[in-house]
């Protein structure tokens, strides 16, 4: 017996625990390989300027996400949701079957026809938080905390976050740390392997 407890002190020896470190994941964040040409990411891959657009690191693998975008300064921007696809270089997004994004002007556009609109008095301004839930069918928007009721869908295939700014607007993305509670049931976006 001392022959075997002796054979696994020495298997799991070094002083280490015999456990496997895990690797860290990576935090979601504005991603600079998939972004446009004009575009200037700062503050750890939280804030855009510039002109042209942005995905973020991460996928929307999860059944139902949650994210948030500061208007930091007013201008021409649009935030929502894309494929790989996106022309990065082209603003307006939604003009195309690769976004389906929320408009500086209330309007939401995806394949160049207007989904929805938020309320013409619920328009966002500088300093405004702008929420969106999405489960793989529907886009939905909050603004500073409250359901605009304003639901979009129509887009397919894998999607990311996305952000698009021209006209010296600056958004801040926040993809954890909410300024705003989640709705029930949905949560931060999840890279695939946290998923499982």
């Amino acid at each position: 017996m001392a022959a075997i407890f002796t054979c696994c002190l020495g298997c799991c020896g070094d002083g280490g625990s015999g456990h496997i470190p895990l690797k860290e994941m990576p935090a979601v964040q504005l991603d600079t390989h998939h972004m446009g040409t004009d575009v200037v990411i700062v503050k750890s891959g939280r804030r855009i300027c510039g002109t042209g657009g942005c995905l973020a690191n991460a996928p929307l693998h999860q059944n139902k996400s949650y994210f948030e975008f500061k208007i930091q300064s007013t201008g021409v921007w649009g935030i929502g949701v894309a494929t790989q696809k996106v022309n990065l270089n082209q603003v307006p997004m939604g003009r195309d079957i690769n976004s389906l994004v929320l408009r500086h002007d209330g309007s939401v556009y995806h394949n160049n026809e207007e989904k929805n609109r938020l309320p013409a008095n619920s328009l966002p301004q500088e300093g405004d938080i702008v929420g969106m839930t999405y489960d793989h069918v529907e886009l939905n928007l909050y603004l500073n905390g409250k359901n605009m009721h304003c639901p979009a869908s129509g887009i397919r295939g894998t999607v990311f976050p996305v952000v698009y700014v021209d006209d010296s607007a600056i958004l801040d993305c926040q993809f954890s740390d909410f300024y705003h509670t989640p709705p029930q049931g949905f949560e931060k976006i999840l890279f695939e392997q946290q998923i499982f």
